[in-house]
């Protein structure tokens, strides 16, 4: 991705933080601290992130906002937040998709750390559920398959947004099970797609635990399975798709970064305290009653589980960039 580009008319901002770094980090933050989130608001990773950030706006004493730019992949979010001044005031929070996003699709990603953004440290991971609209008379996900069986294209399935990791996972189900259905992208997030999965309009939604919680506690939608390797504990009785096909898994993340050349110190002390947030037993408790897991990650370890991400979901991307539309 050529950001790097579009940052040259503000390199000389870059030289000033560093020059100024010493009286920055001793006093970061002074103000309120912007994060540009290429998330829809409501899905998944954005009520993830803010639950985050709002421990982090108690830790500073400012305040922390969440600035949504859904769409076009990730691409708007990541030019705005490349193009900001890198003094630490903007950050910028990347999910999954926006590193390992379909070629061709979306313009200038995937993103790469560190070549695109300097890496502060990682948030939280989600795995993907699968839940189907309760008027499919669908049980299970052996139900589903035998029904997507026998009616090719009939069945359809809600994702948020093409290249996005529920897109991916859906792509990587219809592989796995020999099936074909009707994808239907949302750029709006979940709160979109789920009236319609509600409705029976669409047969089923793919999507992290917190962008349908709502609907499956009030019995609007019936998870049938979620994609972590292993059952949660907090969904002890919800079978994981490798219960059926072995090695399955599609787990959404999130990651928090700074456009290139914000002061090191800077980097280093919002890393520290972030790994903090994210390590409080309080609330990697409320986190995971929302189907999200907490990880603290130094910035190195931020990089090195990024690029094996993407490593990892690389035959994925290819093998669907490579089939007839």
């Amino acid at each position: 991705m050529r950001l790097s580009l579009q940052r040259l008319g503000t390199a000389w901002l870059a030289l000033l933080a560093i020059a100024a770094t010493p009286a920055h980090a001793q006093q970061y933050p002074s103000k309120p601290v912007t994060i540009i989130a290429d998330s829809a608001a409501g899905s998944t990773p954005d009520s993830v992130l803010r639950i985050i950030i709002d421990r982090l706006g108690q830790v500073w004493g400012q305040q922390v906002l969440t600035v949504n730019h859904p769409g076009a992949g990730g691409s708007i979010a990541a030019r705005i937040a490349a193009d900001a001044v890198p003094d630490g005031y903007t950050l910028y929070a990347p999910v999954l998709s926006t590193f390992v996003s379909l070629p061709g699709t979306v313009p200038n990603l995937p993103v790469q750390l560190p070549r695109d953004f300097t890496a502060i440290g990682f948030t939280a991971e989600n795995p993907m559920f699968i839940a189907v609209t309760p008027s499919l008379g669908i049980a299970t996900l052996a139900d589903l398959l035998s029904r997507a069986k026998a009616r090719p294209q009939e069945m359809s399935c809600a994702v948020t947004g093409i290249g996005r990791l529920t897109h991916l996972t859906a792509e990587l189900l219809q592989s796995k099970a020999g099936i074909k259905v009707l994808m239907v992208p949302y750029s709006g997030g979940p709160a979109h797609a789920i009236s319609d999965v509600v409705s029976g309009r669409v047969s089923f939604i793919v999507e992290g635990y917190s962008g349908i919680a709502g609907a499956i506690q009030s019995g609007l939608v019936k998870p049938i399975a979620v994609a972590s390797e292993k059952r949660l504990a907090e969904f002890p009785d919800l079978p994981t798709v490798a219960e059926t096909f072995p090695g399955f898994s599609a787990t959404g993340w999130q990651v928090l970064v700074a456009p290139s050349g914000t002061p090191e110190p800077i980097i280093r002390k919002v890393s520290q305290d972030l790994q903090a947030v994210v390590s409080d037993p309080e609330l990697k408790r409320k986190i995971a009653s929302r189907g999200s897991y907490t990880r603290a990650m130094s910035p190195a370890e931020a990089i090195a589980f990024v690029q094996g991400e993407q490593q990892k979901w690389r035959p994925v991307v290819e093998a669907i960039a490579q089939q007839p539309h």
